[in-house]
């Protein structure tokens, strides 16, 4: 994996990988701007991602000062891939940063997560707000807790082929169709200026799995997109699906914490994704500021430069 990483891209050369035993795991992670040590930059990647996802920020986060940490979380790549669904849940998850953190020697950094990585700093900050500096996420709001567990509450929003729903009460079936149409369903996901169309009866990832013809144009090129298959090659689905399956434990876990990050924070939104931006992200994170741009929902990957430029400027404005 790693050597097309390096391959795929001309103009940016992707960091080595290194194996790092962190919180009774290994983790496949990517380090880059060691020379700025005591500014940490953890970055986390959604699914179905991997590191590779940050090959733009990298660089950049690296000539703004930035000692910047890239791992493959759990489920992903050369990373540790425990077999048991409740391995995946947000303890785990959060606990995996945590260590990461030790591993380097700091007591906290600033996170940026997308999609399911967002999620996963918004957890920690909940969990362990005093390893969090700042926040910076992209794509997912904050998940409010609300009366009912969330599966149980978007099974009936949504129904049975919402896939978030359809991973938990069909546990196996999309990971074997993934698993068995990797290159087509990657390729037919990464896409952009895909026509608004009404959503064809089914699980939208296993359509995707199916589909045999791609609609809209590719977010990255044919090099960039093999080394996604190249990981998911080596890891499978069944990982990152895992983390959707623990979304009522985490539930459960987060029922006497408190709901509010009071961290620095900015939040990134695709006008073009297909989720909806929170209407009341100020009410559980007060110090947050908002910024949208004209994508999807692969933000960092669809506008590199605009997401870079964002990131940079509110880091420079609220560089302590």
């Amino acid at each position: 994996m790693t050597t097309q990483m390096n391959k795929s891209i001309n103009s940016i050369e992707f960091p080595k990988s290194t194996m790092i035993s962190v919180n009774g795991i290994e983790l496949e992670v990517f380090e880059a701007g060691k020379e700025n040590k005591g500014k940490p930059i953890i970055l986390c990647h959604g699914f179905p991602e991997n590191a590779f996802s940050w090959r733009f920020q990298i660089p950049e986060l690296v000539k703004a000062g930035y000692h910047v940490i890239v791992p493959n979380q759990r489920g992903y790549g050369k990373s540790s891939c425990p077999t048991e669904i409740t391995a995946y849940g947000i303890e785990h998850l959060t606990g995996d940063l945590v260590a990461l953190l030790d591993h380097y020697g700091y007591e906290k950094a600033t996170f940026i997560g997308h999609d399911w990585g967002a999620n996963i700093v918004w957890s920690l900050a909940l969990l362990n707000p005093e390893k969090v500096n700042k926040i910076i996420n992209l794509a997912l709001p904050y998940m409010q807790r609300g009366e009912k567990p969330w599966i149980e509450f978007m099974e009936e929003i949504f129904g049975p082929d919402n896939y978030f729903v359809h991973f938990n009460r069909q546990v196996g079936v999309a990971d074997a169709i993934l698993d068995e149409n990797k290159s087509q369903f990657l390729g037919n996901l990464f896409r952009k200026n895909v026509p608004l169309t009404m959503p064809e009866p089914g699980m939208m990832m296993i359509n995707l799995a199916k589909e045999e013809k791609s609609l809209g144009d590719p977010i990255m090129s044919e090099s960039e997109l093999a080394v996604y298959v190249s990981a998911f090659e080596t890891s499978g689905f069944t990982g990152g699906i895992n983390w959707y399956r623990n979304l009522d434990q985490n539930w459960h876990l987060l029922a006497d914490v408190n709901p509010i990050i009071k961290h620095s924070a900015l939040m990134i939104y695709g006008d073009q994704d297909m989720i909806p931006k929170s209407e009341n992200l100020t009410d559980f994170v007060p110090n947050v500021e908002v910024v949208s741009l004209d994508c999807g929902h692969c933000i960092q990957q669809e506008k590199p430069e605009k997401t870079n430029q964002a990131i940079l400027k509110w880091l420079e404005q609220h560089n302590e």
